[in-house]
């Protein structure tokens, strides 16, 4: 079994914010990543390189993003989240991602 954790306190504010067919997805979600870790694929889970990861949920009110990465000892991080406004996923929610993973490597 996995821990999740979050980057920080607003990361999960952002999700409990979410549409509430959305965050039940999102919540079934999770409990799977828990349990599966790694493992959790496609159309759940989706690798986006330098070891980003995207949590998928979604519900009649649209798409939410919860983006990830694994760090030792079995946890997951969710390091960013978003509701989905366009098909691609936008550079600058990316960078923010990513940045806040070199943090958590890097100390």
């Amino acid at each position: 079994m996995f821990s999740v954790e979050y980057y920080h306190p607003n990361v999960l504010a952002d999700i409990e914010s979410w549409p509430v067919d959305v965050l039940a997805d999102y919540a079934r979600l999770v409990e799977l990543l828990a349990e599966h870790g790694p493992d959790l694929r496609f159309p759940y889970s989706r690798s986006m390189g330098q070891g980003l990861f995207e949590l998928r949920p979604h519900g009649r009110a649209g798409a939410g993003r919860a983006m990830y990465c694994f760090l030792v000892g079995k946890r997951i991080v969710v390091v960013h989240a978003f509701i989905k406004k366009t098909r691609q996923t936008p550079d600058s929610d990316l960078k923010i991602a990513r940045r806040r993973i070199k943090e958590l490597r890097n100390g």
